[in-house]
């Protein structure tokens, strides 16, 4: 995974039953195919009526139809936020001087 929404997919075996790439491939066939054997799979793919997308304004973002993953992040909000909160707080500071040392150099110039 890159990010939680994004999964960079792997090509590395040559037998497609071995790589995320095959895997990919195997499902669309099983789905394409009458009498294949597709399941949906929850987060990670799912065949939906047009009805469904039309219900969705036909927007085609993934996650609208086969969700995110359920993960058991350590995210810790208090923290995270407190951090920000910090972070923002510096850079407010560093905006009123560099404002300051912008003014002094625009009182330097003579016109």
């Amino acid at each position: 995974m890159i990010n939680r929404r994004t999964k960079e997919l792997s090509n590395g075996s040559v037998d497609p039953a071995d790589n995320e790439m095959g895997k990919l491939a195997a499902i669309y066939h099983s789905w394409r195919n009458i009498g294949g054997e597709y399941e949906d799979v929850p987060s990670f793919c799912a065949a939906v009526p047009i009805s469904r997308v039309a219900e969705l304004d036909y927007v085609l973002t993934p996650r609208r139809y086969v969700g995110l993953p359920d993960e058991d992040d350590d995210f810790n909000f208090v923290e995270r936020f407190t951090a920000l909160k910090a972070e923002l707080e510096e850079q407010l500071k560093e905006e009123i001087r560099l404002n300051r040392a912008i003014a002094d150099n625009l009182a330097k110039i003579k016109i």
